[in-house]
């Protein structure tokens, strides 16, 4: 049974808590230009979703699928997401660096973020195309949301190396935040990938699990 659509007072619930979320981000944000850079994909996503709602209303659970993604961003969106503090909160919370223990050289929070793109944003995706083209049937269900997410995380990729190159300066650099790695996009694409993969996997053995035997 497909759920329920999410209701305009549900909708203005998650909303409140994003403008929230958004005036914490932006208070003493590390770089006020880059934040607003960053702000245009959420200021995009909520009028997208606003624009669609009334033909395209997506279920209470993928609603809050996105709202957590877009709440990680607004956290890389206050310090850049190269140097979000997680280490320090590792130490302050467990005493000990969560780099030091997983070998990490870097900041891997955007690389989190890339990841969490794929794990939160293939549900509400796989419901918004199914409602656009209608029901979805076996390898199709899965195949054309995976590559949705490629195409999208990869586009995002394109999108920041231009933005790099139109503002250029301390503020491209902040808002590319490769960290000096030459396959940081690949990386992250490969992330999202990952991520979606993980989601439609356990999806489709959830589908054959429940599949009656004869």
């Amino acid at each position: 049974m497909k759920p329920a659509p999410a209701s305009p007072r549900f909708l203005a619930g998650l909303g409140l808590a994003l403008a929230l979320f958004a005036v914490w981000s932006a208070i003493g944000c590390r770089y006020p230009q880059d934040w607003w850079l960053e702000n245009a994909l959420v200021l995009t996503t909520v009028a997208y979703l606003w624009l669609t709602y009334a033909r395209a209303p997506l279920s209470r659970t993928n609603y809050v699928l996105i709202l957590l993604f877009l709440g990680l961003h607004e956290v890389g969106a206050h310090t850049t997401f190269a140097e979000v503090p997680y280490d320090d909160w590792s130490r302050h919370l467990f005493g000990v660096s969560l780099n030091a223990v997983l070998g990490w050289e870097r900041n891997h929070y955007d690389r989190l973020v890339h990841l969490c793109y794929g794990l939160l944003i293939t549900l509400p995706m796989q419901e918004t195309i199914e409602l656009r083209l209608g029901g979805l049937r076996g390898f199709a269900r899965y195949f054309i949301v995976w590559i949705f997410i490629l195409a999208t995380s990869s586009a995002y990729e394109l999108i920041e190396w231009a933005a790099a190159l139109v503002f250029g300066g301390d503020l491209g650099q902040a808002y590319l935040g490769t960290q000096g790695d030459v396959w940081d996009s690949h990386k992250d694409t490969g992330l999202a990938v990952l991520g979606a993969t993980v989601v439609l996997g356990a999806q489709a053995l959830g589908r054959l699990y429940r599949r009656p035997t004869v």
